[in-house]
């Protein structure tokens, strides 16, 4: 082990995973002022946060997804952008815009991809399935490896974290993603409408919940220093430990969901045998144990257990398994019972 590894051991030993543990929570405390009713939704963000990885959500138009990104990245205390995807964005327009300046010549400023340089923190593509293909090659790479080419430099976002919502109303003029663009987020994750009376009455009649500006300016700046946040998250996937049994229990489910028929799984009017054309791969199964090391240590755990599997286990792997075309329009149904009966008849420790 070379001297730089060493070092490195040693700094994530230093750091007081207990003092971020009340940091998280208060964190998440602070979000469920703002985006009320959405308990679950908010521990699977904080999840992802301390994972440090991209997610894509799911949900209805009005829902606060904005509002919840914009209170996270007031608590991170980074750099928030928004972009709107649209049928003629281009890569181009995400890197820089050009104009032409009160004396006549023509200017070029940054795009809001390098506007805030390493600051950038929370990055918000809305309605991504507007924007082409060429586009989400470039936010392919921005995920992958934080970082991008722009005016004969190399731009780093080293606290980075991307976050994209679809349009899944409107089907004119849009372009889905490619199974290689939704592998790069960790999770995919709902958020609907509140079910629960008393929480929509205060949604609909308070005013407190109509200025969303008001709601964020209440939110404390820097809870979590997004500079520290990498090394953390680093820390937490050191320390937080597995066993035999339960990898032994992960790599069941691995190959259970790849091949469901031979685990007994049975679905009604579903072909088993044909079901599943892909997915599941090495890299859906390190991000599941990413998530579920940090979900341990959210619980005050030192060890992954088959609960902190299952409690990220459909927001983490249903996008990654791929199914025959004939069953994509039932997807959903047919997914959520898959994974329930995964965990029905694969043995957990």
């Amino acid at each position: 082990m070379s001297r730089e590894t060493v070092q490195a051991v040693r700094d994530l030993q230093g750091i007081d995973l207990a003092g971020w543990h009340k940091r998280a929570l208060a964190f998440e405390g602070e979000l469920n002022k703002v985006v009320i009713g959405q308990q679950r939704v908010l521990r699977l963000l904080t999840i992802a946060i301390f994972a440090r990885g991209h997610v894509l959500l799911e949900g209805d138009v009005g829902v606060g997804k904005t509002t919840l990104l914009r209170a996270a990245a007031r608590g991170l205390g980074g750099d928030y952008e928004r972009v709107e995807g649209t049928i003629d964005l281009m890569p181009a327009d995400m890197i820089y815009h050009t104009f032409i300046g009160e004396d006549g010549r023509p200017r070029v400023e940054p795009g809001p991809v390098i506007r805030y340089g390493s600051e950038l923190t929370v990055f918000f593509f809305n309605e991504i399935n507007r924007a082409r293909p060429q586009v989400h090659s470039l936010l392919l790479r921005l995920m992958a490896e934080r970082s991008i080419s722009a005016f004969n430099r190399e731009y780093h976002f080293p606290y980075l974290l991307v976050f994209a919502d679809r349009n899944r109303i409107e089907r004119e003029e849009t372009f889905e993603l490619p199974a290689a663009a939704r592998d790069r987020f960790l999770m995919e994750i709902a958020i609907a409408t509140p079910a629960d009376t008393e929480i929509r009455r205060q949604l609909a009649f308070n005013p407190r919940f109509h200025d969303s500006d008001r709601l964020i300016a209440a939110v404390p700046e820097s809870i979590l220093d997004h500079r520290e946040l990498p090394a953390v998250a680093a820390a937490i996937q050191t320390r937080v430990e597995t066993s035999p049994d339960l990898e032994r229990y992960t790599l069941d489910l691995w190959q259970a969901v790849r091949d469901p028929a031979a685990a007994g799984i049975d679905i009604q009017n579903v072909d088993m045998q044909r079901l599943i054309n892909g997915g599941a791969s090495p890299r859906g199964m390190s991000f599941l144990m990413r998530a579920a090391r940090v979900a341990a240590w959210l619980d005050q755990r030192s060890m992954v257990v088959p609960e902190d599997l299952r409690a990220v286990f459909y927001e983490t792997m249903a996008h990654r398994i791929f199914f025959d075309p004939i069953y994509e329009l039932r997807r959903e149904p047919i997914v959520r019972e898959l994974v329930r009966q995964l965990f029905e008849r694969v043995p957990a420790p």
